[in-house]
């Protein structure tokens, strides 16, 4: 009896550790959550397969230039039989019909062609395969970029929402204090009923705000295990803070190491060279090709292996194939590869002046957000000093209770603009790497 217990409470024991282990938390810095996103990110997932879908491409256009070997059965279920008539070699007879059967029931062949030229077709479709892999891992590359981006913005989100909480809570803090003491300066009778009110009706006001933010820290959790590629149900925890790490930069290095570095420019680069390998393809669809085919066959009426049942013959011939006139389909192609070829060049015109306006935007929103974050730094001292001489002045009889109030709301706008400030800050930050096609320190 006494041994079963134990057994049973070992297994409680265990149960309730796998429990307690899986219940543990995911706990998520901004480095582990660039990782999880881009390994369980959909759209990742999905960039990754179009890469799949490039490379066998390639094989493909590869395996052209090997030679094709294809086997072939034929089981003939009916025929009509050709009758051939003979004139009687007696006089006066009639003629003689002869059946002659030229077919064979059972027939397996064998086919082998082997490309010799081909007018630049095998080589110029192997180009294209190769330009649309590597446009492909660029737009993998810009996919990558993306879903980091829109990580750190999830998980900046939070850490932003996660102060307002903390600003909402001290705000609910310094209003309970305040009517606290009110209440107690009530009671003997140094505050009046208006300020008892006034307080309460401060207190009040404050709580809508707290409720509003906790429930913004909850929409920015799922939205950022949505980026993640998590289960809305995954316990995390949020490791990490805002902070403000200043460094020097300069416009026109910037640009230069965005056309250097963003993966669409790249991307249409390599676009261009398809085209152009497209033209290739296109002129040679006016050239000869030269192939050499053969076959060989096995053929019986009978399906039975025995000996003289089964007859074999083969060939091998050498076929040129030379185009003598197409309806000028051969110059109509030609001309759809130029003006495509014309149109990515202005295209990437378009792009270039695309990217310089972003990095410029970037860098402006960043030294905007620098200059407030600054700032609000020194309004929030400046608000706790206030907040302080208001309530010292309050405990004197000197100052009002709508003083103080006003002294609180300020100090917890000064938090949140500096906090909002701060956020505004490291996102422009990553917008900035995001145009640059790289991060700050150079890597991706």
């Amino acid at each position: 009896m006494k041994t079963k217990v134990i057994g049973l409470s070992l297994i409680g024991f265990f149960l309730f550790s796998m429990v307690a282990f899986s219940e543990e938390p995911l706990v998520l810095t901004l480095e582990k959550s660039v990782q999880i996103a881009l390994a369980k990110n959909p759209n990742q997932l999905a960039a990754q397969e179009r890469l799949k879908a490039a490379q066998s491409s390639v094989r493909e256009a590869a395996a052209q230039f090997f030679p094709s070997l294809n086997a072939q059965g034929m089981h003939t279920l009916d025929e009509k039989v050709m009758e051939l008539e003979f004139p009687s070699m007696i006089p006066g007879q009639p003629p003689q019909r002869v059946e002659i059967d030229f077919t064979r029931d059972y027939q397996f062949s064998l086919s082998l062609n082997l490309p010799l030229f081909t007018g630049g077709r095998l080589t110029s479709n192997f180009k294209q395969a190769q330009y649309g892999l590597k446009a492909t891992q660029e737009m993998v590359r810009q996919t990558k970029q993306e879903i980091v981006y829109q990580t750190k913005q999830a998980f900046y989100g939070y850490l932003l929402a996660k102060e307002f909480v903390q600003v909402a809570e001290e705000a609910v803090d310094l209003a309970q204090k305040h009517l606290d003491n009110v209440k107690a300066l009530y009671e003997v009778g140094l505050a009046s009923k208006f300020d008892l009110l006034r307080s309460e009706v401060q207190l009040a006001n404050l709580q809508p705000q707290l409720i509003r933010a906790r429930n913004n820290l909850k929409i920015t959790e799922l939205s950022l295990k949505t980026v993640l590629g998590l289960s809305l149900e995954t316990p995390i925890e949020i490791k990490g803070s805002l902070q403000y790490q200043p460094f020097t930069i300069n416009e026109e290095e910037c640009y230069q190491i965005a056309l250097q570095n963003r993966p669409e420019l790249l991307q249409l680069n390599f676009q261009k060279q398809r085209t152009a390998a497209m033209i290739g393809l296109a002129r040679a669809s006016g050239l000869p090709t030269v192939a050499v085919s053969g076959n060989f066959n096995y053929w019986s009426d009978q399906f039975k292996f025995k000996k003289d049942t089964w007859s074999d013959y083969y060939s091998v011939n050498l076929v040129v194939s030379i185009p003598l006139f197409n309806g000028f389909a051969t110059s109509a192609r030609v001309a759809q590869s130029k003006a495509a070829l014309r149109e990515l060049e202005n295209t990437r015109q378009g792009l270039v002046n695309l990217i310089r306006f972003e990095v410029s935007q970037a860098l402006l929103r960043l030294k905007e957000a620098e200059e407030s974050l600054l700032s609000q730094g020194k309004n929030v001292e400046q608000a706790q000093e206030s907040l302080r001489i208001a309530e010292l002045n309050y405990a004197e009889g000197l100052v009002t209770t709508l003083d103080v109030s006003s002294a609180q709301t300020a100090l917890s706008q000064a938090k949140t603009n500096y906090s909002q400030a701060l956020y505004d800050y490291m996102l422009a930050q990553a917008a900035l790497e995001k145009a640059m096609g790289t991060s700050l320190g150079g890597k991706e």
